[in-house]
This record gives C-alpha cells, sequence and structure tokens, in this order.
C-alpha cells in the first residue's frame, strides 16, 4: 500500500519533488491522461519507434514513475530498467507490470538521477519521459545518462514545452497555468502538485538551450522535434 505524504515546500529540489510524487501516486495515471487526452501515449510510441530503428538489447528508463514508458519499451527491448526516486510512483508501477506478465523483462528500483547506481557503459539506450525538468542537478543527470551508455548508445528524452504560435500558444498557457491545475488539486487532493508542473515547464531550458546542454555533455548528433505545435519536444543524442 502507498503511503502517502503531504507536500512541503521545504527541503531540497530532490526531497519535494520525490514527496510530490508519492502524494500524487495513486491518481498519477487517470490525470496524466485526462490531461493530455491519451496524446502522452501516442508521444511515448514514437520514442520507441525511433528506439526500434537500431538493436537495442538493454533500455533505461530514468523518471520512470508508474513505468508507462518502460512497459511500452518491453514490447520491443528484451530487458528495461526503470529507476525513480518515488517509491509511490515504482509501487504503481510494479503492480502494472505485474498485471501485464512482464516481471522477468522490466525492473523497477529506486535511484536518483545524479547518482544511478549502474557500471558504465551498460546499456544500449536511455529515456526519459517527462522527468528531466524535475532534476536537482540538470547537467549531472544528463552526464550519468551518458556515462552509462554504451559507445554509439543513444539517448531520448521526451519533455514538455511551450508552443510558440500565437492562438496554440495562448490557449496552452491558459489551460496548463489555469484548468490544469485546478482539476489536479480536485482529483490528487495535492494542493501544489498540479501548480509545480506549469512552473517547472516555464522554468526548463527547452528547445536549442537544452540541446546546448546536451552538446555540453558530450552528446552527438544532437536534435530537438517539436511534437503536436510544441506542446511536447523530443530530444535524441548519441553518445
Amino acid at each position: 500500500m502507498t503511503t502517502v505524504r503531504p507536500y512541503s515546500p521545504e527541503g531540497s529540489k530532490r526531497e519535494q519533488v520525490e514527496r510530490m510524487f508519492d502524494s500524487i501516486s495513486p491518481r498519477y495515471d487517470l490525470l496524466n491522461r485526462l490531461f493530455s487526452l491519451g496524446v502522452d501515449q501516442g508521444w511515448r510510441r514514437k520514442v520507441m519507434r525511433l528506439v526500434a530503428q537500431e538493436p537495442v538489447e538493454h533500455l533505461l528508463d530514468v523518471a520512470t514513475g508508474t513505468a508507462d514508458l518502460a512497459i511500452l519499451a518491453s514490447k520491443r527491448v528484451p530487458r528495461v530498467t526503470g529507476v525513480d526516486i518515488s517509491e509511490g510512483m515504482l509501487s504503481h508501477g510494479r503492480t502494472k507490470v505485474a498485471q501485464r506478465g512482464l516481471a522477468e523483462r522490466v525492473v523497477l528500483q529506486r535511484a536518483d538521477s545524479a547518482e544511478l547506481p549502474f557500471p558504465d557503459a551498460s546499456f544500449d539506450a536511455v529515456t526519459v519521459a517527462f522527468g528531466v525538468r524535475n532534476f536537482e542537478h540538470l547537467e549531472r543527470g544528463i552526464q550519468e545518462m551518458r556515462r552509462v551508455l554504451k559507445p554509439g548508445g543513444r539517448l531520448f528524452v521526451l519533455e514538455f514545452s511551450k508552443p510558440h504560435n500565437g492562438l496554440l500558444g495562448g490557449l496552452f498557457r491558459f489551460y496548463f497555468h489555469r484548468v490544469m491545475p485546478f482539476v489536479g488539486r480536485m482529483i490528487s487532493k495535492d494542493k501544489a502538485a498540479y501548480t509545480y508542473l506549469p512552473k517547472s515547464v516555464d522554468a526548463f531550458p527547452e528547445g536549442q538551450a537544452f540541446v546546448g546542454i546536451l552538446n555540453t555533455v558530450g552528446f552527438q548528433g544532437t536534435n530537438a522535434q517539436p511534437l503536436s505545435g510544441g506542446i511536447a519536444t523530443l530530444y535524441v543524442g548519441r553518445k
């Protein structure tokens, strides 16, 4: 049974994020589908189509949450390891993995992106969906993901971004800053979690700024692909 702890603004960003996701984990999947109308699953499928363009024996999914992407990856990849700092999210993820009979293909464990508990060059590919903006130490987390990749391995980062089209951008800002926090508070019973989400997206160095960070850390062939008019962006790089 998940222990739900109240969100508190005190502590490090890592501690805040962990408490927040522990708190909302029972309703996280419901809110994801509700807010995105299921489009988020289409974005994840796009990630996996790109992953599958080259052989991948072992994939690491960072900030795996309730294991949506890890489960999707298991259809194409023999071994998937998912890590997250929230035990509440992982607990729900393990239930989903077990229900689908995937326990031998998908392993979930608690770990921090800044200190991944794996040897160098352990994985053929690394993914992170809607989690990189929550890293307490962004560049360090990216360095760690690069460290555990095999030479030639690929990184796929799926993250929210802000549409630059005037009409779409205005609608998105209203939805993201007004509608989503209100509905999120009502359903999740967490007053802060869905206020944090738009703020974290606003603060994230999206687009070419994030590509620049990937390049600085040492990734090659990096690019950013806006999705759904720029509501999300898929970043790809190679070690």
